[in-house]
């Protein structure tokens, strides 16, 4: 079972699967980085081509437009870097790179956790499978290599993952 989102596209209201919503999304964002600033009209003949496309591949109103759909339409229209450049960035390579240069920080896990979350933060800080990091931790603590109480001063230590923060008036993605 999928949610859906409605949405207005090219003023024509759709409804679109949650997954198909976010990629569409993130196209019509991407285009829109690369147009100039104020370029509202560009970006609104955009979205009415890709509501015609919608209408010719889905046959009934009713019918909600699936990923596949939103692909096919996106294949039509071209890729983003077809519509030019990004406006203030020198190159998407650096751009990623900026992103993979914030610190990362440990936590115990909010959501990945048996007793307290230790093995599922460390397991995320070092992007390992946690069922392997739980199967050492045993290990290690059954045979004398890790006391327990290595592991309760960790939990004393390592701060829990923040929670997600709570707004009523957000709309899901």
């Amino acid at each position: 079972m999928k949610e859906t989102v409605n949405v207005n596209i090219g003023s024509q209201a759709f409804t679109l699967d949650e997954d198909a919503y976010r990629v569409l999304r993130s196209y019509l964002e991407d285009i829109r980085s690369r147009l100039p600033e104020y370029d509202t009209e560009t970006m609104g003949d955009i979205e009415v081509r890709i509501a015609e496309i919608f209408r010719e591949i889905v046959s009934s109103p009713m019918r909600v437009i699936t990923l596949d759909t939103v692909r096919a339409a996106m294949h039509r229209m071209g890729a983003p870097s077809d519509f030019g450049e990004r406006r203030g960035s020198a190159a998407p390579a650096e751009d990623e790179e900026a992103a993979e240069a914030e610190p990362r920080k440990l936590y115990r896990s909010r959501t990945d956790r048996s007793i307290a979350g230790i093995c599922g933060g460390l397991a995320e800080f070092f992007k390992v499978d946690v069922t392997v990091l739980r199967l050492i931790t045993l290990f290690l603590i059954l045979f004398g290599g890790l006391s327990i109480w290595a592991y309760i001063i960790l939990w004393i230590i390592i701060p829990e993952q923040p929670a997600p923060k709570f707004n009523i008036n957000r709309k899901k993605r």
